[in-house]
This record gives C-alpha cells, sequence and structure tokens, in this order.
C-alpha cells in the first residue's frame, strides 16, 4: 500500500509541474486560439543557463531568476520577429510553424554551446535523499518542494488574471513572455527531481504539458490542474507496476483516446461554427 502512495504523490508533484506548462500553453491559447510549440525550448535554456550560472559560482539565489528572466526575453525577442508579423497577416498555422523552429534553433544552439549530454542539476533547497514521513510514507522534499511551488504559482497568476484590472486587460492581449516565465519556472523545477538537464528534455515536457492541456480542455485553468496531476499519477503508476520505458508512452495513449471520445478534453465547451 505504501509503494501504491508513494507512486501517486510522486504522479501528483511532477503532473503539477505539467500543469503549469500547461497553464503557459492555454495564455496565448486564449487570446489567439494558437499554441507557442517553442516553449518546450524556452523551458529548457532556462534550465540550462542556470546551470551555467551556478558553475561559475553565481549563488543559486541570483542564477535562477535570472535564467527564469532570460526564458522571457527570448520569447519577447521571438514574439517581435517571428510571430507578430505572422498575426498580422492572420496565419495561425505559420506561427505554430515559426515557434517550432524557434524551439529547433535553440535546442542545436545550446547542443553547440553545451553539448548534447546530459548534465548535472544540483540540488537547490533539498537534497535528493531528503524526506519527510507522512502517514508512514517517505515523501520526498524535492517533491513536497516543486508541488507547494506549482500549485501556489497557478493560485497566483489565476488570481492576478481574474480579480486584478491589470490581469483583466492582460487576458486581451498576447501571453508570450508570461507562457515563458512559467515555462522556465517549470523547467527548473524539474530539473531538479530528475537532477539533470539536456538539450532535448524540454521538447519532451513540452507535449507532456501539451498533453495535460488537451486532456483538460485548451484554455482552461482547472483543466490544466486536472489533466496534469491525472496525467503524472498515470504514468508513474505505469512506471511502477508495468515498466518505466512505458511511462511516457502513456502521454500519447491518453491524448489519442481523449481525441476520439472527447476532443475538447474534461472541462472544454464544444465550439461551434455559424456558415
Amino acid at each position: 500500500m505504501h509503494f501504491v502512495l508513494q507512486l501517486v504523490f510522486a504522479g501528483v508533484c511532477v503532473g503539477a509541474v505539467y500543469a503549469l506548462i500547461a497553464m503557459g500553453l492555454s495564455l496565448t491559447f486564449w487570446t489567439t486560439r494558437t499554441l507557442n510549440f517553442g516553449q518546450g525550448s524556452l523551458l529548457m535554456t532556462a534550465s540550462v543557463a542556470t546551470v551555467a550560472m551556478l558553475a561559475a559560482g553565481m549563488p543559486a539565489a541570483l542564477a535562477v531568476p535570472l535564467g527564469i528572466l532570460l526564458a522571457g526575453g527570448l520569447m519577447v525577442v521571438a514574439e517581435r520577429i517571428a510571430i507578430r508579423p505572422l498575426l498580422k497577416s492572420g496565419d495561425s498555422m505559420g506561427w505554430v510553424v515559426s515557434t517550432l523552429g524557434l524551439g529547433i534553433f535553440l535546442q542545436g544552439f545550446v547542443s553547440t554551446v553545451f553539448g548534447s549530454q546530459a548534465i548535472a542539476f544540483p540540488s537547490l533547497v533539498f537534497d535528493s535523499l531528503d524526506s519527510v514521513d507522512i502517514a508512514g510514507v517517505q515523501v520526498s522534499s524535492q517533491y513536497l518542494a516543486v508541488l507547494g511551488l506549482s500549485l501556489t504559482l497557478m493560485v497566483g497568476m489565476e488570481l492576478f488574471l481574474r480579480r486584478s484590472a491589470w490581469g483583466r486587460a492582460v487576458r486581451a492581449v498576447s501571453h508570450d513572455a508570461d507562457a515563458a516565465a512559467l515555462a522556465g519556472i517549470a523547467g527548473v523545477m524539474v530539473a531538479q527531481i530528475t537532477g539533470t538537464v539536456d538539450p532535448s528534455f524540454g521538447f519532451n515536457l513540452m507535449v507532456l504539458g501539451f498533453v495535460a492541456a488537451v486532456f483538460g480542455g485548451m484554455g482552461n485553468t482547472a483543466g490544466a490542474l486536472v489533466g496534469g496531476i491525472a496525467l503524472g499519477v498515470i504514468e508513474k503508476l505505469v512506471g511502477g507496476y508495468v515498466s518505466t520505458a512505458a511511462e511516457h508512452g502513456m502521454a500519447f495513449a491518453i491524448l489519442m483516446v481523449i481525441l476520439a471520445i472527447r476532443p475538447q478534453g474534461l472541462f472544454g465547451r464544444k465550439e461551434f461554427t455559424k456558415v
């Protein structure tokens, strides 16, 4: 029973990060009705930049926010160069292709500068062996910290967007920088859990965040949370009882089932177009 609880809790924590990435995708989808597939590489860039600054001797309290700000800054530049001109032409597919191209470029750039091998990501607050006993179950302190930070960020962002005058105004425009910042934070948190980063891990996480967003309902914050946690728990249970190699394969299986049965997701609404 304890093994099951450990898997479920690990799935909830990892799923909360998937939900954070899904919320970042939803931020742009709310207003533009298209997706930013460059988020995965921005996530990776924030993590790799953080590792580089830590290796150079910079304190973590400065390296982490600078890595996240770098991701946000890169997205602002990309929005001006590769996205805004396409929005004026009304070509949403062009935006998808341009953001995907941005992601591939960043992945290749990081591979050239830092190599394609995994880079160790140091422990920032808790060590990988630190744990807390909850009802007889040993729970990783890192997982607890990631869960708490993810939920705090999601709730805070939702309150900001819905309750503040500035937030309601922001909902009417593009959310690229906000989405990139969320992706950067998610990247640092996942790197803290896995202990390594490499040029491809951002793309993998972006795909999982996309599945979580579709699962819960694209553009729906509650759906992103439920979809992310459900995906994380299913993955960990499959990894624990079947094989770790089958974990990420479950994401694509869930995506196919959702698209076949309920394309709008659990909390999404069907859209109708008048002709």
